[in-house]
C-alpha cells in the first residue's frame, strides 16, 4: 500500500523484483498531483492515454483543471533533469517527497488481447490493456493499477490484474480511530496515579500533577473525566516526560455560570464551552450528530465573548454552498444577501439565542436583536483568498464539506486575537468526492491534536428533540 510512511531512518536497497510496478490511472493524478512522489521506493509508470487525458482536463478555473496543469508541471521537472527513457527517470528530483522509485512512460504501442467483455477503445480500457502488457512482460514483478474509479478496478480485478484505490489523501483508514478530544479514566486511575500527588488552586480551578502508566498517552488540552459517587472532570494542561497537569473545569451545567442563557446539557456540551470560553485556545474543533447542539453552544460563546466580554470584535460565519438536492440557480443580491439562504443554521440558532432573555418586553428583544445582527457578518468562501481577520471569532460551519486544502487556507486567514472554530459531522458529507477518510475537518482533527493552544470534543448525544435522536438513531 502506498502509505505515508513513518520516518524509520534510510530504508534498505531491495531487489527490483521485490518493488511494486503502480499504473496511474489519470483520475489519481487530477486527484493529487504529487501522487508521483507518494510511491516510496516504488516505481511508477504512466500510459500515453493518461497523458492525453491530462491535457484535454488542463484548461479552465477548476480545482481539477489546476492539479492537471500542476501533474504536468511536476512530469516536466521529472523528465527535463535527463536520462534513458528506457530505464526510467529518477522520482528523487523533488526535495520535500519521500521517493525512492523512478517513473516509467510508456513509448511503445501495446498489443495485447483484452477479454471481449472489456474489449473497446475507451480510455480505461486501454489503460487496462498496458497494464495487462506490463503484467506479461514482467512476471516476477508485482503490477498494480492505481484509480480512483471504483469501476476501473472491478474491471481490473475481473481480468485478473491487481488494483487499489489512492491511499494517501486518507488521514485515517478507519474514522472510529479518529481523536474524540475526550477519554475516560479507569476506575483505579487514582490507585495508580494518586501517589506523590501535587495539587494547588489558580484562579479558582483546582491543578493535580499526576505520574502514572496513563500519563504518556494524554494528549494537551484532551478532557478526562471519572465516573462514580465522586466525578471527575478535568483537562491536561500540560506533560512533561511522565509527569501531567490535570486542571478541573468550570461548570458550564450550572445555571449561573450560564452563556448567554445557555447551560451545558451533557458533559461534552460541558467539555465544548469550556474551550469555546478560554481565551488561550485559538482553534475549536467540534463534530458531532445532528441536533448535538455545536451551532448553538459556538454562538452563544461568541455572542458573550463579542458583546458582553469585548473579546472579539465581530462574528464571521461562513460555509461551503454544498446543495443536497438540486441547485436553485442564481441568487440575487450582495454577498450577505447571496448567502442567507445559506445560513438557516443561523438563524435558527439566534432564534433561540434572541428568547433567553424574557424580562426584556417585546422592544427589548428586538432592539437586542439589531445588536446581533450588526455583529454577525455571513462570508462566502469563494472570497476568502488574501484576506486577514483581526480579533473576529471566525466560525466554518459544515466544515466536513471542506478538503484540506481548502481547510488550510481559511484557518491560515486567521490573525492575532482571532479564535476560529470549526464544526461538522463527518457522517453527512455533501461534497461528492469527499469521504469520511479525506474530509478537511478529519484533517485538522487528527494533525491539531496535542497542540497547546487547540482543542476538539466530539459531542455524542443528540439535545434537539426525541423526534430528532430517534430519528438519527433509527434512519
Amino acid at each position: 500500500m502506498q502509505r505515508r510512511r513513518e520516518r524509520e531512518g534510510p530504508r534498505p536497497q531491495k531487489s527490483v523484483a521485490a518493488t511494486k510496478l503502480f499504473v496511474l490511472d489519470t483520475n489519481v493524478l487530477m486527484h493529487d498531483p504529487t501522487s508521483l512522489f507518494r510511491f516510496e521506493e516504488h516505481d511508477v509508470f504512466l500510459p500515453m492515454v493518461t497523458l492525453e487525458e491530462l491535457d484535454d482536463h488542463k484548461k479552465g478555473m477548476s480545482e481539477v483543471a489546476r492539479n492537471a496543469r500542476q501533474a504536468s508541471r511536476f512530469l516536466d521537472e521529472i523528465v527535463s533533469q535527463g536520462g534513458d527513457i528506457e530505464k526510467g527517470y529518477s522520482l528523487k528530483t523533488r526535495g520535500g517527497q519521500e521517493a525512492g522509485g523512478s517513473l516509467f512512460l510508456q513509448t511503445h504501442s501495446v498489443s495485447v488481447e483484452i477479454p471481449e467483455s472489456v474489449a473497446s477503445q475507451k480510455a480505461d480500457n486501454v489503460i487496462l490493456g498496458v497494464a495487462m502488457h506490463l503484467k506479461q512482460k514482467y512476471p516476477k514483478r508485482e503490477v498494480v493499477l492505481v484509480s480512483k474509479d471504483i469501476n476501473m478496478r472491478i474491471k481490473a480485478h475481473a481480468i485478473g490484474i491487481p488494483a487499489e484505490d489512492y491511499f494517501n489523501d486518507k488521514v485515517l483508514e478507519d474514522t472510529d480511530l479518529l481523536y474524540t478530544g475526550i477519554l475516560q479514566l479507569p476506575e483505579d486511575f487514582w490507585d495508580k496515579h494518586g501517589k506523590d500527588v501535587e495539587s494547588w488552586q489558580e484562579h479558582g480551578r483546582t491543578l493535580y500533577r499526576v505520574k502514572g502508566p496513563l500519563v504518556p498517552s494524554l494528549l494537551v488540552n484532551e478532557f478526562v473525566f471519572h465516573e462514580g459517587d465522586r466525578p471527575f472532570l478535568a483537562i491536561v494542561k500540560e506533560l512533561r516526560g511522565k509527569t501531567a497537569v490535570l486542571q478541573t473545569l468550570k461548570d458550564f451545567s450550572h445555571h449561573k455560570n450560564n452563556v448567554w442563557g445557555i447551560t451545558a446539557r451533557n458533559r461534552e456540551q460541558n467539555f465544548a464551552l469550556n474551550l469555546l470560553m478560554d481565551p488561550e485556545v485559538d482553534f475549536v474543533t467540534l463534530l458531532g450528530q445532528a441536533g448535538s447542539g455545536k451551532t448553538l453552544l459556538t454562538l452563544a460563546a461568541g455572542l458573550m465573548q463579542t458583546l458582553d466580554f469585548k473579546v472579539y470584535s465581530e462574528i464571521i460565519m461562513t460555509r461551503v454552498t454544498v446543495p443536497v438536492g438540486e441547485d436553485i440557480g442564481f441568487l440575487p443580491g450582495t454577498e450577505e444577501e447571496k448567502m442567507t439562504p445559506w445560513m438557516g443554521a443561523l438563524e435558527d440558532n439566534l432564534d433561540v439565542l434572541m428568547r433567553t432573555d424574557d424580562e426584556a418586553g417585546d422592544w427589548g428583544r428586538a432592539a437586542t436583536a439589531d445588536l446581533i445582527r450588526n455583529r454577525i457578518k455571513v462570508k462566502s468562501l469563494n472570497f476568502m483568498r488574501g484576506r486577514t481577520f483581526i480579533n473576529k471569532y471566525l466560525i466554518i460551519d459544515e466544515a466536513q464539506n471542506l478538503t484540506p486544502k481548502q481547510m488550510k487556507t481559511l484557518i491560515t486567514r486567521a490573525g492575532p486575537g482571532t479564535k476560529v472554530v470549526c464544526l461538522g459531522n463527518i457522517a453527512q458529507i455533501d461534497t461528492p468526492y469527499l469521504t469520511e477518510g479525506s474530509s478537511g475537518m478529519t484533517y485538522v482533527v487528527d494533525r491539531f491534536k496535542g497542540w497547546s493552544h487547540s482543542g476538539h470534543v466530539t459531542l455524542m448525544r443528540g439535545e434537539r428533540s426525541r423526534l430528532a435522536d430517534h430519528a438519527s438513531e433509527i434512519l
